[in-house]
């Protein structure tokens, strides 16, 4: 669970879920660029979209979620991004 988002859409951000398979609890990482933070309060998520091969893969995440152990920023975007949803990175081939 993530207290308070201190990221921003254009970062590029590292998620630390919790999987179970079985018996078995793992932490699987996700890592893209942050598209959007959408809702308020106990409903708020936010958009992860990464590359995988030709294919582009989007993960939303619900900040109150249990299983996000947690959210590290990599980087933060170079450019100022003027804008609150990212969705004109699904058309760009080099995303």
């Amino acid at each position: 669970m993530i207290a308070n988002i201190d990221f921003t859409p254009g970062d590029v951000l590292r998620v630390y879920q919790k999987i179970q398979e079985g018996d078995k609890i793992r932490t699987q990482i996700f890592e893209g660029v942050v598209l959007g933070i959408s809702g308020r309060g106990e409903n708020k998520m936010f958009t992860v979209r990464k590359l995988v091969g030709d294919v582009a893969v989007e993960k939303i995440f619900p900040v109150n979620s249990p299983s996000i152990e947690k959210a590290v920023v990599k980087t933060h975007s170079k450019k100022k991004i003027r804008r609150a949803k990212l969705f004109y990175l699904r058309k760009k081939a080099n995303n």
